[in-house]
């Protein structure tokens, strides 16, 4: 773009004005400048000069008393929400510039064009992005300095539009996720880019590959454009180290290259091996769609590259630790085309999976899970893939499950309850319409209480998006760092005699509840039942680990239910976990030991 909207004239500014504006400051242009009142235009030889005259004049050139405005013109049909954003300083951290960012509005999708190094971002509305263009564009950000145009998109402004006509509907606002598809509530499918690559390397290798004050690992970022992270601390004492590498495949590789060179220069010097294997980690899930129907992807990849490849077995996995390990032994030359081959099966896969989430989120019209603020912003760490199938597992769950009223607690900051509320209630009354549960905020414990209460009634579904927005109302209005995930407590009330069931024996099955939903589900010890002979179960987690966790407690209460009625209720009870009476004797181990909350009326 190279036309110039010049604003903020003087009305008593002429076309001589400007001409001498430009010709002293050395900035071509191109016909004659088209004056209005108030403002004008003129076009720029092309958009590298146009860049030059806005940095060198908007806000800093006074004419007859007025400081001008120079920016890109751009029809008012084709002013959209989008942004592109250039000259971004190659190892910046994401959530600073997510953060940047959001200071001018909110932010509706932030991706990275993995081609072109370019940042397109999507505003909540035209004059956040009308606010952003004018203050980002020229900014000098880390010694770089940042171009900012629109782009200009007829079909954008279709989307725009539709989101305006949402917002008039409660409930429906048009904020998407960011990192992803607006539309969809998930990353876009073009952000496999931002897959890490993850290494398994030996520990003795570790430090030739970070260098002496980090030079090494520095000069591997600076080369390949990535971000690479050293598990260092995990698995003390282990024999062997992860790494990630983010970055496009194609950084990726380049990385993983040179880390290969270091790691085979180390084992000569040291003599410690005369050849050093490659290790991938991937996801279990992906794993079989890289063996293929009887083994011949891999034999595919085998052959192709002229390597061998072995991958550890399932009876290594655990719930702490989902991922399985490819070995590739060969030259390094080789090994380095099985990765490319390797990686370009998991991406195809993770692909797969987020194209499936995206029709399961379906079910559920108008939820959008990216407003949730549960996805990380494009460019940082991969969506956690537990949470990608604990999305999926409730997602089904709930649209399957019968309409049966639901009471949950859900503990959400103190100063954050004005924001649940909304002006003059709008918010909340939005959010019951949308969601079809009854919310209500109830009255603080204290004048001091640092968490109030926010009592959601209403079936499954409507607990799945009353809960889901409260989760990303919280991460929109900053209450969560960009950083922190948003973690919440929340209550559910169960029959005093079935809470047996739910701790299990020995503490079994509420440690099972833990290791399989990520929550942490607690039974305080010693709690005396209220009115209703009813306990109160604890659980603390993001969203999706907070969403598993309470279906699935309220699966073992309708099972204990179901036996009720078919008289096995009390022999199961027995059978299958303590009374109530004996939580006490059980250890923090088993996430009994947190002291109960005030019983309310």
């Amino acid at each position: 773009m190279n036309k110039l909207y010049i604003g903020n004239l003087n009305e008593n500014v002429t076309a001589e004005d400007l001409v001498k504006t430009f010709d002293d400051n050395k900035i071509p242009y191109s016909g004659q400048f088209l004056m209005k009142t108030g403002y004008a235009f003129v076009d720029c030889p092309d958009d590298q000069w146009a860049m030059k005259a806005i940095e060198a004049f908007s806000g800093k050139v006074e004419l007859h008393g007025k400081h001008i405005e120079v920016e890109h013109s751009v029809p008012k049909k084709q002013r959209t929400r989008k942004l592109q954003i250039r000259n971004i300083p190659p190892h910046l951290q994401w959530e600073v510039l997510d953060g940047l960012l959001a200071q001018y509005g909110t932010v509706e999708n932030c991706e990275q064009d993995s081609e072109t190094a370019v940042v397109n971002v999507t505003y909540g509305t035209r004059e956040h992005a009308r606010q952003a263009i004018q203050k980002l564009n020229g900014y000098e950000f880390e010694n770089n300095s940042l171009r900012v145009s629109y782009i200009p998109d007829e079909t954008s402004d279709v989307d725009s539009q539709r989101g305006q006509d949402n917002s008039r509907r409660p409930g429906y606002g048009s904020r998407g996720p960011r990192g992803g598809s607006p539309g969809s509530g998930m990353p876009s499918k073009h952000q496999h880019a931002d897959i890490p690559l993850r290494l398994l390397v030996p520990t003795q290798y570790v430090g030739a590959i970070i260098g002496k004050e980090g030079a090494t690992i520095r000069n591997i970022t600076k080369q390949t454009q990535s971000k690479i992270d050293v598990h260092r601390k995990e698995n003390a004492g282990a024999a062997e180290k992860p790494i990630s590498i983010h970055s496009t495949p194609e950084g990726c590789s380049s990385a993983c290259r040179m880390i290969l060179d270091i790691m085979q220069q180390e084992a000569k010097d040291t003599k410690t091996a005369e050849e050093v294997p490659l290790k991938i980690l991937a996801h279990n899930n992906f794993v079989g769609r890289l063996i293929g129907k009887e083994g011949r992807n891999l034999k595919k990849v085998e052959q192709d590259t002229d390597t061998k490849i072995t991958i550890s077995p399932l009876q290594d996995l655990t719930v702490y630790n989902p991922e399985r390990t490819i070995t590739v032994k060969g030259p390094i030359e080789a090994c380095c085309l099985a990765e490319t081959e390797i990686m370009k099966k998991v991406r195809e896969a993770y692909d797969n999976d987020m194209a499936a989430m995206n029709q399961q989120t379906h079910l559920i019209p108008g939820l959008n899970l990216g407003a949730l603020g549960l996805f990380p912003p494009s460019g940082s760490i991969l969506l956690c893939l537990q949470t990608l199938m604990l999305a999926l597992t409730i997602i089904t769950s709930v649209c399957l499950r019968a309409p049966e009223q639901e009471t949950v607690h859900v503990y959400i900051p103190a100063q954050a309850v004005g924001a649940i509320i909304g002006k003059k209630g709008q918010h909340i009354k939005q959010l019951s319409r949308f969601a079809g549960a009854s919310i209500k905020i109830a009255p603080a414990e204290a004048p001091d209480s640092k968490m109030r209460m926010v009592i959601v009634t209403g079936p499954p579904e409507a607990q799945f998006k009353a809960q889901g927005r409260i989760y990303g109302k919280l991460k929109e209005e900053n209450f969560f760092g960009p950083k922190e995930e948003v973690k919440l407590e929340t209550h559910i009330k169960v029959a005093a005699a079935a809470a047996g069931r739910v701790i299990g024996k020995g503490g079994k099955t509420v440690n099972e509840l833990q290791n399989l939903t990520a929550a942490e589900v607690v039974v305080p010890r010693e709690q005396t039942p209220d009115e209703n002979d009813q306990v109160i179960v604890k659980i603390i987690g993001h969203f999706y680990a907070s969403q598993l966790a309470q279906r699935k407690i309220r699966d073992i209460l309708t099972q204990v239910r179901q036996q009720q009625k078919g008289g096995m209720g009390e022999r199961q009870g027995e059978r299958q976990g303590p009374h109530p009476q004996v939580l006490s004797e059980m250890g923090p181990s088993q996430g009994l030991a947190q002291e109960p909350r005030p019983q309310r009326k």
